[in-house]
């Protein structure tokens, strides 16, 4: 098979994917950034006019130095080695799915004022998504190992976020005991001391910057996935990685396993299909039609064998490895990972100022929620800074480890948790909290069962 030219209703279909993808970013930005602006407004460190640029500048970074690891998690959630068997209008029915159900669901909880996840959002509507390319197609369907971790890491995110902001919160009311920093403003003047001044607009940036990095990570992989989906000869694998580097990593993969000697049953097993997969992947990068997207198919699922193997081994407790042939392992790994976890920069770009853009509008909803309706109290210094403080580390970590996190459940949840701290269950806004929990309930199933009605509904006409 040959490359497939775009023309046509494919081509028309194809610009509204990559107009869908750029709204859905978009409407992230003014969705969930509130979150990190919210505490330096109300806390009066910054004024709107200010907040909400520095905010934009700092999400675009985040994205755009952010790495690709949590994009990547994402599209492991589709059957996207089936998707890419199967002709181009499949894929744009799973695109316009995916992204319609989640920007309806983002919009609605916007208009509303509630906090809602964009990323519990996205994986909803990925799930649903995949549940009726499963039903028309068949293939490995839903990828329930990822969603499950992934689930796990949303799940846990916003009891870390109460918690740590709790006990945080605790810290500074018990053992700090600085005056200033519980103080409540008043006023339009009422602003806060420099050095205080000074943590919130840094906290803020953290929260940002994080935020892009693991927020808009997703936005590069739904782009990815259209490309992928429409154009899978050119971006299906990283042309930019040459087959001599390719070639030395399979190389050094291969001189280690001169070096295990005596390995169990199991071991060997692994090494033997790893031995075949590195012998077939070398056999394409000498054999490869450049022009044949069936064999640059094949050519991927070959490199992922050799990364499974791989991952078994580097993984695995009882293989005696020198410390040298282990660090080689790791970096054949991650060299070779490259190859199909990637993003061209322009696809960053155009994720990160949509982002960056979408910040700068319609952020006061949220905003408003977030600072007066979580706890029955106007938010002190020391509650907007422990909430930000614990959000931008928890994203952090998370963005480190691939996984895809809410910024609105950890920051609403470490608000929540400052203002538990400083008196009680009886300092919280029980029916906002409930308009939050619902949504938090609702957003998963509701996306889940948008995407598959769009899915069948697209698949009848595309």
């Amino acid at each position: 098979m040959g490359e497939v030219t775009l023309s046509g209703s494919i081509l028309v279909v194809f610009f509204i994917c990559l107009l869908a993808v750029v709204c859905f970013e978009f409407v992230n930005g003014f969705h969930d950034t509130a979150n990190a602006v919210a505490t330096v407004i109300y806390t009066k460190a910054l004024k709107p006019v200010y907040a909400i640029p520095w905010s934009g500048m700092w999400n675009f970074l985040g994205v755009f130095l952010g790495g690709v690891a949590v994009a990547m998690g994402i599209l492991k959630l589709l059957p996207l080695d089936d998707l890419m068997t199967l002709p181009i209008s499949v894929g744009a029915c799973m695109v316009l799915a995916v992204l319609l159900a989640s920007i309806i669901w983002n919009l609605g909880t916007w208009y509303l004022g509630i906090p809602c996840s964009s990323s519990h959002t996205l994986i909803g509507a990925m799930i649903g998504a995949s549940i009726g390319f499963t039903w028309y197609y068949g293939g490995a369907g839903v990828n329930w190992d990822k969603a499950k971790e992934i689930g796990l890491s949303l799940l846990i995110s916003p009891l870390i976020g109460f918690g740590a902001a709790a006990l945080l919160m605790y810290f500074l009311i018990h053992i700090v005991k600085a005056k200033a920093l519980f103080h409540i403003p008043k006023g339009e003047n009422d602003t806060p001391p420099i050095l205080i001044r000074l943590l919130l607009i840094t906290t803020c940036a953290l929260v940002s910057f994080f935020h892009g990095s693991n927020d808009g990570q997703k936005g590069v992989g739904l782009l990815m996935l259209i490309l992928i989906a429409f154009m899978p000869l050119k971006f299906a694998v990283n042309h930019t990685i040459s087959n001599d580097k390719i070639l030395f990593s399979l190389n050094k993969t291969e001189q280690v396993f001169t070096h295990i000697t005596s390995p169990s049953a199991t071991i060997k097993g692994v090494i033997l299909k790893l031995d075949s997969s590195i012998v077939k992947t070398k056999s394409m990068l000498s054999s490869t039609n450049p022009g044949d997207t069936v064999k640059t198919y094949k050519f991927r699922k070959s490199i992922k064998s050799v990364l499974k193997g791989l991952t078994a081994l580097t993984t695995d407790k009882d293989l005696k490895l020198a410390n040298q042939d282990r660090e080689a392992l790791t970096v054949a790994s991650k060299d070779l990972t490259k190859i199909t976890d990637f993003a061209p920069i322009w696809v960053i770009a155009i994720i990160s100022i949509s982002l960056g853009i979408g910040t700068m509008v319609g952020w006061k909803r949220i905003v408003v929620t977030i600072g007066e309706k979580i706890g029955n109290e106007h938010l002190n210094y020391a509650q907007g800074a422990t909430a930000e403080i614990v959000a931008a580390a928890t994203i952090g970590l998370s963005t480190s480890f691939g996984l895809p996190v809410s910024t609105t459940h950890v920051l609403s949840s470490g608000i929540a948790g400052s203002m538990a701290a400083s008196g009680g269950a009886s300092n919280l806004n029980t029916k906002t909290l409930k308009n939050i929990g619902l949504a938090w309930i609702l957003t998963l199933p509701v996306a889940i069962i948008l995407a598959l009605l769009f899915f069948m509904f697209f698949h009848l006409f595309i």
